[in-house]
């Protein structure tokens, strides 16, 4: 009877999830149930392995709407079906086209029209009419004897109960933007559309048992088949999969002399070892797809980095998939491959954002549009959107919403309550599709045998499904990534290139290990701009281990992330690197496997040597617990199940118990945030490239970082460093710069781009006109060739564009608005016959103040181009610098800083807040601070600017900051 089921993926409409919704259906006394989101099938296979665990034969569909306006129900008689229908979704969702009111389908799917919608008679063999029990009535007076299997009983399924149907108009009112008293029936569902129960349903249709009869064969007449966890990727690459393997293995051992030359055995030995797995597990088409794509890549000139536990293996190395040695690094050859696992290893490659795209675009063309597609996943309803979301719908001031996203509630306002309330009924529902960050499905069988495609603004076709049901079902993602630090070392590459014709082979990173400029340069933490060893935190680490060696950078570039950090971990790596022989180790086993990291679990691959060796999980169970570390596996059913094995096996084994519990806290600790080594080694490949360029080519390298808007600081913080770097940075001018930032001439010229308000096309004009024409000669020379507006050419005279002129920034504004009122009927230069003198003007004296410069440039660009500290209204004398603070230690000292950023942190015991800030002082060096909860709390930050800091100064490792104890904001000099 329950022929239109929703869940809440028909999104901002049902509220029940996909298990709730078979385990209701079970209770209602259902033996089949079929699923019909609205204009998806997102959790289609999940709601057939709930109803198979549920003994409910599953139906397959979907509920087709044109916004409000209900069309039709289309249920699926088998695989075929769930094709045409996913097809029919496609086509129409990705061209964003109304569904038409009669939709062309064959015998393979039913089409289930409201009653009133379409007569009997004009019906074909697989188009029916649903009856709801509400609208048995509307049956009297209607001769059901020639039509009577033209009729079903469709008892829609939105919410659980009148609770529920609360949620429901309120996610329907959240959709439509409306606050709830504007809310009209046809928005949301009628208040019956719950489980009603069989006996009710039963007794509505008494009279008609002809129309339960057909309910019931249409029902079991729908039959889908699936066989989870089988590989349903592309099988071959080639003709055959033994073709493939010939392959491989040639473009293994090719790739084996490339990288070890002849003579070496154990990459011999270990190659011929994959080779077999590879082949055994029958993923010789995911290693050829992954060359094939970074062939075209290669060609193409574009840089990539493979990441992803790939990286440990040797093939990949080989075929160039990445450029992470495994024998150099001890990479453990189970993280890669082993006989337990059944989906492949990932490759996670970066690409420059500015290539990515035609990288997938490759990918489409070269395995086929209908077999290749973007992986989707779902954005949920989080705690303080919804709050935000509710107090919309509730009517609510945005003050007040913006309190109770602080959470600031009076728990005696009503609104208040209810938003509370049904808050937390709403947290987690999926709001919309979106798209994975990198992966993409490429199937043997077509993707929409499997899912419906949408077009996000992207503009590549992507699956309803996300990651965890394409895993269920067989789809395997390779993840195509973009990445904005390639960009810098493309753009940087070429750059030299232009400037010192030296073609650069960034490829050659064991030459970078070994440079001792390099070394130097990582161990004083000047990494700004440098893929992944920028950040406040990272410099810290590196300062603190002194870093100047590849496997320390390794090793960093793990130990940084939260999960080593969060367990008070980072810091005992840190002190036992400094103290090799004062430490002991957790047990025995924990020496042998851990040596190398001083007894911490610093990678994936230490954690699930621990659970294997030291906690009798076997390698399939480690592996689980591997991919829930990674955030790659859904639910906690099967964590629980392997904690209570973990420490049976440990007691089993005569593991004390307090040793075992601290092992286990320390592996559940990694949360989802721990690194394979590969994974950190790769990162390690790219921090090196980075850093050969920044230290050998520093302005060429922060110009290209400027130029790829991407890093961990702000544009004025990179833009303060190319100056630091011994760059002669100019504001913009309209004879020498681009629309992005350019090298002219031993200069760097900030681009266009950086100009607050100046349009996009507007600088493409003023630039094709330089190109034609030749440099502007005055300023009335660039108003009559560009015909430019008044707005656009005041802002190109404050920000100084105009300068080469001589004239000051206020005599040019008074020129400028002069010959824009006066020169309407003027004859251009260039289109007189004769050559005609520029209008003169007598103007009085107007002088500019570079302060008065400096704070129009910090509102039209976001920075000066001067030294910030000129501005701020104190004596810079009476302050000691950052590198004076050695000296002083345990001293109490005040400082004077100019804020770059904050780190927000919980204390560990008591969860308070606190900070870590980062300041330059005004000789352009870092000056760190320390907040702890009560000067947290006294003294908080209060935006961009200079700020006297007031503190002790202490030291961790050899890296001294300041304990604030007060803090205070310093205004600006006044202009004149």
């Amino acid at each position: 009877m329950y022929l239109n089921c929703k869940t809440f993926f028909s999104y901002r409409y049902g509220t029940f999830s996909t298990e709730q919704l078979v385990a209701a259906g079970t209770d209602a006394g259902a033996s089949s149930l079929a699923i019909t989101n609205i204009n998806n099938t997102a959790d289609a296979w999940d709601f057939v392995q709930y109803c198979h665990s549920a003994g409910i034969h599953p139906v397959l569909g979907t509920e087709i709407r044109n916004g409000d306006h209900f069309c039709y129900l289309l249920l699926a008689k088998n695989n075929t079906g769930f094709l045409h229908i996913n097809r029919f979704l496609t086509e129409h969702l990705q061209a964003k086209k109304p569904f038409p009111a009669r939709p062309v389908m064959d015998d393979s799917v039913w089409v289930v029209y409201a009653l009133g919608m379409a007569a009997p008679a004009q019906l074909s063999l697989n188009e029916l009419i649903g009856v709801q029990p509400t609208e048995v009535n509307k049956l009297f007076g209607i001769d059901l004897s020639a039509y009577s299997t033209k009729f079903v009983v469709r008892q829609p399924v939105t919410f659980q109960d009148r609770t529920f149907y609360s949620v429901h108009r309120l996610l329907r009112a959240i959709d439509k933007n409306i606050v709830l008293s504007k809310q009209e029936d046809k928005h949301k569902a009628a208040i019956h559309e719950y489980f009603m129960p069989m006996t009710t349903i039963m007794e509505q249709f008494k009279q008609y048992p002809q129309i339960v009869t057909n309910t019931l064969r249409v029902m079991e007449c729908c039959e889908i088949q699936m066989d989870f966890k089988v590989d349903k990727n592309k099988q071959a690459f080639t003709a055959s999969k033994e073709d493939d393997r010939i392959l491989l293995e040639k473009l293994a051992m090719d790739g084996l002399h490339y990288r070890y030359g002849s003579r070496n055995k154990q990459a011999h030995e270990r190659m011929l070892k994959e080779l077999k797995i590879i082949n055994d597990l029958q993923f010789n088409a995911y290693f050829l797809i992954a060359w094939d794509v970074l062939r075209y890549a290669r060609d193409r000139r574009f840089f990539y980095v493979g990441r992803g536990s790939g990286a440990n293996s040797i093939v990949a190395y080989c075929l160039q998939i990445t450029d992470v040695d495994p024998i150099q690094l001890d990479l453990y050859f189970e993280r890669f491959l082993n006989p337990y696992r059944t989906s492949p290893p990932d490759f996670d490659i970066d690409f420059s954002w500015k290539d990515r795209d035609e990288i997938i675009d490759y990918i489409l063309k070269r395995y086929g549009k209908d077999h290749v597609a973007l992986l989707g996943m779902h954005t949920t309803f989080q705690r303080r959107a919804i709050v935000r979301e509710l107090g919309k719908v509730y009517g609510l001031p945005k003050a007040e919403i913006d309190r109770l996203s602080r959470g600031e509630y009076n728990t005696n306002d009503n609104n208040h309550r209810q938003i509370i309330r049904f808050g937390d009924l709403i947290k987690d529902f999926p709001n919309h599709v979106s798209i994975h960050p990198g992966g993409m499905l490429i199937s043997e069988l077509p993707i929409a045998q499997y899912t419906a495609l949408e077009m996000p603004p992207k503009g590549f076709p992507t699956t309803q499904i996300d990651m965890f049901v394409a895993e269920n079902v067989g789809l395997f993602k390779l993840d195509i990534l973009s990445q904005r630090g390639l960009g810098h070392i493309k753009d940087t590459i070429e750059l030299v290139r232009e400037h010192h014709q030296v073609d650069l082979d960034i490829h050659q990173v064991e030459k970078f290990k070994k440079d001792p400029k390099v070394a130097a340069q990582i161990r004083s933490a000047d990494t700004i701009g440098c893929f992944y060893i920028e950040s406040p935190s990272m410099r810290g680490v590196l300062r603190k281990l002194r870093c100047d060696d590849y496997l320390t950078l390794v090793a960093a570039s793990s130990i940084i992330r939260p999960g080593v950090g969060s367990s008070g971990m980072m810091q005992q790596y840190i002190w036992r690197f400094h103290n090799p022989e004062k430490f002991e180790y957790l047990h025995p086993v924990m020496k042998e496997l851990l040596e190398e990291t001083y007894g911490v679990m610093v990678y994936q691959e230490d954690v699930i040597k621990v659970a294997h060796y030291f906690g009798g999980l076997d390698m399939g169970e480690a592996d689980i617990l591997r991919r829930a570390m990674s955030g790659k596996y859904r639910g906690n059913k099967e964590m629980k199940r392997l904690e209570q094995q973990f420490f049976r096996n440990c007691e089993e084994r005569g593991h004390p118990e307090k040793v075992a519990r601290e092992v286990w806290r320390q592996i559940e600790s990694f949360g989802g945030y721990s690194f394979s080594k590969a994974h950190s080694a790769s990162f390690a490949v790219e921090s090196y490239q980075s850093l050969y360029l920044k230290t050998y080519y520093p302005v060429e390298f922060m110009v290209a970082v400027i130029n790829n808007f991407g890093g961990f600081y702000s544009r004025e913080l990179y833009f303060q460093q190319l100056k630091k770097a011994g760059a002669d940075v100019q504001a913009p001018c309209v004879n020498n710069s681009e629309y992005l930032t350019d090298l002219k001439e031993g200069k760097v010229f900030v681009g266009f781009i950086h100009v607050q308000h100046l349009e996009q096309q507007f600088v493409e004009k003023l630039l094709a006109e330089r190109v034609r024409n030749g440099a502007y000669l005055h300023l009335q020379d660039f108003i009559e060739r560009t015909e430019v507006g008044i707005e656009q050419l005041n802002l190109l005279i404050k920000v100084g564009a105009f300068r080469f002129t001589g004239r000051t920034k206020k005599q040019l504004l008074w020129e400028g608005n002069f010959l824009q009122v006066h020169m309407e009927d003027h004859v251009p230069e260039r289109q007189a016959l004769f050559a005609e003198e520029p209008v003169s003007f007598e103007l009085p004296m107007l002088p500019d103040n570079d302060r008065e410069d400096m704070m129009k440039e910090m509102e039209m660009m976001g920075f000066p181009i001067g030294n910030v500290f000129e501005l701020v209204d104190d004596d810079l004398g009476r302050y000691p610098l950052a590198k004076e603070l050695p000296g002083l230690l345990g001293k109490e000292v005040l400082v004077l800083g100019y804020l770059v950023c904050t780190k927000e942190t919980m204390t560990r015991e008591k969860r308070e807040l606190m900070h870590f800030g980062t300041f330059l002082d005004a000789a352009g060096d870092w000056l760190d601070t320390v907040h702890f909860p009560e000067a947290a709390r006294k003294w908080p930050f209060q935006g961009r600017g200079f700020y006297r800091l007031k503190g002790r100064v202490i030291e961790e490792f050899g890296v001294y900051s300041v304990m604030v104890g007060e803090m205070e904001k310093v205004g600006l000099k006044p202009v004149g």
